[in-house]
């Protein structure tokens, strides 16, 4: 859809900012700094960024309240940049209606569904027996919800995700393409080299508000809850083993894995590729840089990076030392030389001694 044109005063008053500059210039798109044109209005979320703004050819910029350097265009200032820039956007282009209330033919369901008021159900959904789906919930084409479940209000579950039986899942939530939830711990006992099943007869809780990005596997518990808190993000190619507890507002990012059993606090950070044993506890706060392997429980407000992961400061030493082991090396071969030099003039000397004797 085609943005209709804006002032800066328009656009101030919805941000509510602090406008610094005329308030009848027109905007009538939005862009990043580099790629703006004038008309556009951009934004600035970081500092070190702030030398594009002498090259940048949008019209006005959206910037922090602290941002110090002076500008020759106008300026709404806000606490959030990128925030207030989502909301301007999300004004500017409003979004069409995607997904129309009814079940479409396609859609088998099962016996005892209970349906909620303006449900989508799309083409080649299945819905087993006994599930529940909130009001205004959207399933996508090629959804399967297996028995028992549980889905909340305004729930958005995106073309082919598998949400296995009695899996609960709560309102707002944002299920993204390729997903897998409540499929089998991974659990097996070794008797005599053979690899014996163990069952999985636990369930899968995802909270209000959490958004899961696509191609992500949730295991069911061996017994009792994987647990994923209110307002998580998880993002794409993310493995959540059984019996995995992710608190409140925690950050989950791409490739990620949890082992089973460990449990995380409220807004933990996993950075790209991070790595967390099993039976081990994250506190509130905590931070896992990327490709961190953690081996063992963190107490809350910590930053670890590395593998074995350990505090940033202690880890900043540890590869500041890896850094100088090349000369080091050097070093310790040339002193191996001059020992072994010291050595042999030594044992030359007592020879000497010897055969004046």
């Amino acid at each position: 859809m085609e943005p209709r044109n804006f002032t800066l005063k328009e656009i101030t008053k919805l941000v509510e900012g602090e406008l610094e500059g005329d308030a009848a210039v027109i905007i009538s798109g939005v862009s990043g700094i580099k790629e703006a044109k004038e008309g556009d209005l951009t934004f600035l979320a970081n500092s070190k960024y702030e030398f594009l703004l002498d090259s940048s050819k949008a019209s006005a910029v959206l910037a922090s309240k602290q941002m110090r350097k002076r500008v020759l265009k106008p300026v709404i200032r806000v606490e959030n940049p990128s925030l207030a820039f989502s909301k301007v956007i999300a004004f500017m282009f409003p979004q069409e209606k995607k997904f129309a209330e009814g079940i479409h033919p396609a859609a088998v369901l099962g016996k005892d569904v209970k349906l909620g008021k303006g449900v989508c159900i799309g083409p080649h959904v299945v819905v087993e027996d006994n599930v529940e789906i909130g009001d205004k919930a959207v399933i996508c084409a090629g959804v399967f919800i297996g028995c028992g479940a549980r889905i909340g209000p305004d729930t958005l579950i995106y073309p082919n995700v598998t949400i296995r039986e009695k899996t609960v899942i709560g309102g707002r939530v944002i299920i993204h393409s390729g997903t897998v939830i409540g499929s089998d711990g991974f659990g097996f006992e070794v008797v005599n080299g053979v690899h014996h099943k163990i069952p999985q007869v636990g369930i899968v809780v995802i909270e209000d508000d959490v958004e899961i990005g696509a191609c992500v596997t949730i295991d069911r518990a061996r017994f009792g809850k994987t647990v994923i808190g209110c307002g998580t993000k998880i993002d794409n190619l993310v493995q959540i083993a059984h019996n995995v507890v992710i608190g409140e507002n925690s950050i989950i990012v791409a490739q990620a894995g949890i082992s089973g059993s460990s449990v995380l606090g409220k807004n933990v950070i996993l950075a790209g590729q991070s790595g967390i044993v099993g039976h081990i506890e994250l506190g509130d706060n905590v931070i896992v840089g990327a490709q961190a392997g953690v081996t063992k429980s963190v107490p809350k407000n910590t930053f670890v990076v590395g593998s074995p992961a350990k505090p940033h400061n202690e880890s900043k030493k540890i590869f500041a030392g890896w850094a100088k082991l090349p000369e080091l090396l050097k070093s310790v071969a040339e002193l191996r030389e001059k020992v072994e030099q010291l050595t042999q003039e030594r044992v030359k000397g007592g020879k000497a001694k010897d055969n004046k004797k």
